[in-house]
């Protein structure tokens, strides 16, 4: 039994995977476009096996990597997460909001409008004081969606991402905070 909520907004369900949500997620994550951010992009045995992994943790947790449906459609647009970060950084440990959405869900609001919910979730259920939301330097449209849930850059914690090998474009990250109200 899974511990994960289902969490609605007007327009979108975040819920636990189901079976048939690996087949779109693994399409998302080979898509370059989606990927544009990213180090490298995974072959399709090791996106099945992630999504396992994922999905194991958030039954488990109650909170991780959420399917992002959309509610008129059924469609899979994307996924919302909310998780302890894995990163070494000096503003480590702490919560991260990220999210990951398929090419034909961009520009419509979707990121924005689940990350509202996700927030009000991780803030309001699992009781988090703050929570951090990071990028490359270079990833302008994920620090729009910052902006727009009311996260705020801190400068000062912007950091080499150890994930990152060196040299690499993406590299240098920026960080952005958003503490509970």
């Amino acid at each position: 039994m899974s511990l994960a909520p289902i969490i609605e907004t007007p327009r979108l369900i975040l819920r636990p995977w189901r079976d048939e949500d690996v087949d779109p997620w693994v399409a998302m994550n080979l898509d370059l476009r989606v990927m544009e951010f990213f180090p490298k992009v995974y072959n399709r045995a090791q996106c099945e096996s992630r999504a396992a992994a994922l999905r194991a943790a958030l039954d488990r947790d109650g909170y991780g990597e959420f399917i992002v449906e959309v509610k008129d459609s059924s469609a899979v647009a994307g996924t919302m997460v909310l998780m302890d970060a894995p990163l070494d950084a000096p503003f480590a440990p702490a919560k991260e909001i990220g999210w990951r959405f398929a090419f034909d869900s961009w520009g419509k609001g979707y990121a924005t409008e689940a990350a509202i919910a996700a927030l009000d979730f991780a803030f309001t259920t699992l009781g988090w004081d703050e929570i951090i939301a990071v990028t490359s330097v270079l990833n302008v449209r994920s620090q729009r969606v910052m902006e727009r849930i009311g996260m705020t850059r801190d400068p000062s914690g912007d950091f080499d991402s150890d994930r990152i090998p060196d040299g690499h474009r993406l590299k240098r990250h920026v960080l952005y905070r958003i503490r509970s109200h």
